[in-house]
């Protein structure tokens, strides 16, 4: 996969700006931050997914070096916390070279947006007995609805698969009591996460969020049960969290997609392709990586 280039589309520096502004402003809703001149990590205060670190937002002087990103990987060596970077190619794409050099692999996900000029697809239509609905924080169906990604990201693609109703119990079960629908509860409250889900018969079969800053909003965590896949679902939950946005203000919504296939899904809800975010992390965390995202979508999607 390549990443978007400025052969693909007109640039548009102030819509990459408000989508910088936005990744620096979320994570500070649950971290501190060291400054490490043209990098800043973010480092957790309590429990949840670890952070990251980004390029230092309105950063004038030199770029990033390698000798910059090593100084970072000593510090979340010495903290414990995954050894990770975070940016968009588009508007740091200086730091991709010195994170290689570092000793980094960087993986491309594409990024797509609705920007404020952009029309939203219509919702598509659901299947019999099946209902979208935003959750407050107190519905008896957001444990099952937190636990879906969850068994989604572990079983990542698009093929149906074995995970069901039964595990859906389990893991919701194990997600109430380590605390996690509790501090997801509490974000919703709070209005930093919006969480939808699709029902059959009030059980959950996909769900997502978006996280709203200002103006600006990720749609992120989009999973649907495996033995549920290949019936919209996931459409129809990203459709409606990008409707809540636009009612409640958000200009401009985004997201990240694991690779082109997962992109075309969101294609059909009106996204266009806009830049390529970029993950970089040591080779030998990739696996632990993606099984700790496995185990916690949301939390990692907030990011």
């Amino acid at each position: 996969m390549r990443a978007v280039t400025p052969a693909d589309h007109a640039p548009d520096r102030l819509l990459l700006d408000e989508i910088e502004t936005y990744y620096d402003a979320v994570p500070r809703s649950a971290a501190r931050t060291e400054d490490f001149g043209p990098l800043t990590l973010f480092v957790r205060d309590g429990a949840g997914w670890p952070y990251y670190a980004r390029p230092a937002l309105g950063h004038n002087g030199p770029a990033a070096t390698a000798g910059d990103v090593r100084r970072v990987l000593d510090r979340q060596r010495e903290l414990g916390v995954p050894e990770a970077f975070e940016w968009l190619a588009e508007q740091n794409p200086e730091l991709r070279a010195a994170v290689e050099a570092a000793g980094l692999t960087v993986h491309e996900h594409p990024l797509l947006v609705l920007g404020p000029q952009d029309e939203a697809a219509p919702a598509p239509e659901l299947p019999e007995r099946v209902e979208v609905r935003v959750l407050a924080p107190d519905a008896p169906e957001l444990a099952a609805a937190i636990a879906v990604p969850h068994l989604a990201f572990a079983e990542p693609g698009t093929a149906v698969g074995p995970a069901g109703t039964a595990e859906l119990a389990e893991s919701a079960a194990t997600l109430t009591v380590d605390g996690t629908v509790e501090r997801i509860s509490h974000r919703i409250t709070a209005g930093i996460t919006v969480l939808a889900a699709a029902l059959e018969d009030g059980t959950a079969l996909c769900a997502g969020q978006h996280n709203p800053v200002g103006p600006v909003t990720e749609v992120a965590g989009v999973g649907t049960l495996p033995s549920a896949r290949r019936r919209g679902l996931g459409l129809a939950v990203t459709a409606a969290l990008v409707a809540h946005a636009r009612a409640n203000g958000v200009r401009t919504v985004f997201l990240s997609a694991a690779d082109e296939d997962v992109a075309r899904i969101y294609r059909r809800a009106g996204f266009r392709a806009f830049a390529t975010a970029l993950i970089a992390e040591p080779p030998a965390q990739q696996e632990t990586g993606d099984q700790q995202k496995a185990a916690a979508p949301q939390e990692a999607a907030v990011q």
